[in-house]
C-alpha cells in the first residue's frame, strides 16, 4: 500500500493528512496558520506539520510517496512555487524548495479548489467517474474540473474560475475587476447581501427581525424566513436559485461532466434549496435529443477535501511522470 500525504494551506489554519492510494484518510493534525508572518516561517511549518502526521499515524517518511499541497491563489506546479495568494503573504514563494528542506519528498502544489474536485472524483460524490465539475459556493464560487481523472486548470494553472465569469452584464461590481461575476449572485456571501437588501427594502419582512436578532445577514436566514412563511424572503430564495441555476447550467454546458458536484455551507439546507437548484439547473442546458444528462449531487468529501484532494493530486503528478523535487 503506498502513502501520500495532504497538505490544505488556509488563511486561518493549516491541516495536513496521511491519505492512502485508494483515498482513504488514515489521520489528521491541524495548526493555526497566523497569516501576518513570512512565508517562510509558514512553508516551514507546513514542512514540520507534514513530518509530525506522519509520526502520529505510526509511518516512517521513508513510507510516503509524496506530498501534494493544495493552496488558495495560482500555483506553478511544474517550478514548484505559488505564484501569488491574495489572502497570504506568498508572491513566487518556492514552496517545493522550502518544504523539502524539511521533508525530503516529491511536492506537488494545486489550487485548493482544484484539490476539492479532486478529492470528491476519488473517494466523494463523483467515485467512480473519469469526467466531474465540483463547484463550492462558499464566500466565492470555487470551481474545480476534473477531466479524464485529472485536474484541468489550463496551460497557467489559473483555469476553471468559473466565479469569476459573467452572469448579469453590467451587473454588480465584483472584486476581480468585473462587473456582474456569478459569484456575486450565487455564493453564500451574495445570498446574504440580498437578503440584508431585501430586509431593508421590506421593513415588514421576517427578514428584517432575523438579522437584528443575529446581529447581521447569512444565508441562512433567507431560509429562515421563507420555512417561517415570509413571502419576501420566498422571493428572495426563488431568485437566488435561478441565478445559481443559470451559472450551473453553463458550467455544464462547457463541460458535460458526467456528475455536477455543488457544495459548501449553503447545501446545508437540503431540499428547499436542492429542489428548485436541480429543477432549474436541469431544464436549462443543452443537452439535445438522447443525449446523455449531467448528474447533480451533493458535496460528500466535507472539511476533509482539501486534505484528501491535496494527496491525490499528488498521487496523480507522481503516476504520470512530473517532477515533484
Amino acid at each position: 500500500m503506498a502513502y501520500y500525504v495532504g497538505i490544505d494551506l488556509g488563511g486561518t489554519n493549516i491541516k495536513a493528512g496521511v491519505v492512502d492510494e485508494k483515498g482513504e484518510l488514515l489521520n489528521k493534525l491541524s495548526i493555526k496558520t497566523h497569516a501576518e508572518r513570512s512565508m517562510e516561517e509558514i512553508i516551514y511549518d507546513m514542512g514540520k506539520l507534514a513530518v509530525d502526521v506522519i509520526k502520529d499515524c505510526g509511518k516512517e517518511i521513508s513510507d510516503i510517496e509524496a506530498i501534494g499541497i493544495g493552496s488558495p491563489g495560482t500555483p506553478d506546479n511544474e517550478e514548484g512555487l505559488l505564484v501569488y495568494s491574495a489572502n497570504l503573504p506568498f508572491n513566487m514563494a518556492p514552496m517545493r524548495k522550502l518544504i523539502r528542506d524539511v521533508i525530503d519528498l516529491p511536492v506537488y502544489i494545486d489550487n485548493d479548489a482544484n484539490c476539492a474536485a479532486m478529492a470528491e472524483a476519488v473517494a466523494g460524490a463523483a467515485k467512480g467517474t473519469k469526467d466531474s465539475v465540483t463547484i463550492t459556493l462558499g464566500t466565492g464560487v470555487g470551481a474545480g474540473v476534473i477531466i479524464n481523472g485529472r485536474i484541468y486548470s489550463g496551460f497557467n494553472q489559473a483555469g476553471s474560475e468559473f466565479g469569476h465569469t459573467v452572469l448579469v452584464s453590467g451587473g454588480i461590481q465584483c472584486k476581480c475587476g468585473r462587473r456582474g461575476c456569478f459569484e456575486q449572485y450565487a455564493s453564500a456571501s451574495a445570498l446574504a447581501r440580498m437578503a440584508q437588501e431585501a430586509a431593508d427594502s421590506n421593513p415588514d419582512s421576517i427578514l428584517k427581525d432575523l438579522i437584528a436578532k443575529e446581529g447581521g445577514p447569512n444565508a441562512k436566514l433567507a431560509f429562515d424566513a421563507m420555512k417561517a412563511g415570509d413571502k419576501v424572503a420566498a422571493e428572495l430564495v426563488d431568485r437566488y436559485t435561478d441565478y445559481l441555476a443559470d451559472g450551473l447550467a453553463n458550467v455544464i454546458n462547457t463541460f458535460m461532466p458526467e456528475v455536477l458536484v455543488v457544495g459548501g455551507g449553503v447545501c446545508n439546507e437540503g431540499d428547499p434549496l436542492l429542489i428548485p437548484m436541480r429543477e432549474k439547473t436541469m431544464s436549462r442546458p443543452y443537452f439535445g435529443p438522447g443525449v446523455k444528462k449531467t448528474e447533480i449531487r451533493l458535496a460528500e468529501m466535507g472539511n476533509d477535501a482539501g486534505i484528501v484532494g491535496a494527496a491525490m493530486m499528488g498521487k496523480a503528478c507522481l503516476d504520470d511522470g512530473k517532477n515533484g523535487r
